[in-house]
């Protein structure tokens, strides 16, 4: 295997299609629905596909795999994640946490060393597939809601248990890489001094409404450790391009004021420049040195046709100088090269 201390763990295609939506996280979406948007993506060439466990208690696995199982496995790059295991139950917490899933399952939070060779091996039964190109430990940070206990006693429970124990399967040739795949930055700042993961999943935190915090702290400890990211969630869980919520949670109905306040401002400035935001929000993202692929939730065939069409786009270079000028992205932040 290569060194560890110069590998950078790169897929081989950098746009994804994410499996939130298809989780039924914030509509009920049918089977037919789920078919028909992963036939679109991948006849528009999307090779890229990240899921979890957590997405629907199950389903979005589950969804992806009906389809994915019937494509050669060498075509297309899988990530799911692992730290949550799923057993049926008559008694689960499913309509308290995911309403639209009719999820069978309950939840299991397991960090340790057999909980996520038994993640892993459940999301592959679900998944139909023979295996995982990335694993990422799931919500391992202060925001997830549902711990039986604090998030640094989970934490703990993973350094001497889920880190080690995905090394040793990277190292065994079980998966191609690993990381965290979290929704604050302190998780991927943390195991990347307690372990050696390869890639992390940063999601929600370098968008254009919010990434100073990535920009300052954590794009410089990955360049320094060799690690490098996958980002998710660039329209902040759709409040860029207008959906009625912020980010992800209970909660996320509650919009910060100066959230909806940049977001204004940014639409005047793409207003102007006869640039769609979303577009340009997916392009910011994707630009960063760090970043190695860019995972998009979709929940139908046209949204991710849009998305896809979003990156194929071209945006005037004034018009990331005028957000620049504006203090609306900082000014060291990378945005796209300018059209030829």
């Amino acid at each position: 295997m290569q060194n560890r201390a110069t590998r950078i763990y790169t897929p081989e295609f950098q746009f994804g299609l994410g499996g939130v939506p298809l989780g039924n996280e914030f509509n009920k979406h049918t089977d037919a629905e789920a078919q028909a948007t992963l036939e679109a993506a991948w006849d528009l060439g999307v090779r890229y596909y990240d899921v979890a466990p957590w997405y629907g208690f199950g389903l979005a696995e589950r969804r992806f795999g009906h389809f994915l199982h019937t494509r050669k496995r060498d075509e297309y790059v899988l990530s799911s994640k692992v730290g949550k295991l799923f057993r049926a139950s008559q008694d689960n917490r499913h309509a308290e946490i995911f309403p639209f899933s009719d999820s069978p399952n309950d939840l299991v939070i397991d960090y340790t060393a057999d909980g996520v060779r038994r993640s892993i091996e459940d999301s592959l039964q679900r998944l139909g597939v023979s295996h995982l190109d990335v694993a990422f430990v799931h919500d391992l940070s202060p925001d997830f809601a549902w711990f039986p206990n604090g998030w640094e006693e989970q934490y703990e429970i993973a350094r001497g248990g889920a880190f080690p124990a995905l090394s040793r399967m990277r190292d065994e040739g079980i998966i191609r890489a690993w990381g965290v795949g979290v929704n604050t930055p302190f998780a991927i700042l943390k195991v990347i001094e307690d372990a050696d993961p390869d890639v992390c999943l940063c999601a929600r935190q370098y968008s254009l409404i919010d990434h100073v915090g990535a920009l300052r702290d954590v794009f410089p400890a990955v360049r320094a450790r060799n690690v490098s990211l996958v980002i998710g969630s660039s329209l902040n869980a759709g409040f860029i391009s207008g959906s009625p919520r912020y980010n992800y949670g209970t909660k996320n109905f509650e919009i910060p004021a100066d959230a909806i306040a940049k977001r204004e401002r940014l639409r005047a400035v793409a207003a102007r420049f006869g640039v769609d935001l979303r577009t340009a929000a997916l392009q910011f993202s994707a630009a960063a040195s760090e970043a190695v692929a860019l995972v998009v939730g979709a929940r139908s065939a046209r949204q991710i046709s849009e998305d896809y069409n979003s990156m194929q786009a071209k945006i005037p270079a004034d018009f990331w100088a005028e957000l620049k000028e504006q203090r609306l992205i900082e000014p060291d932040a990378e945005v796209p090269a300018p059209p030829a």
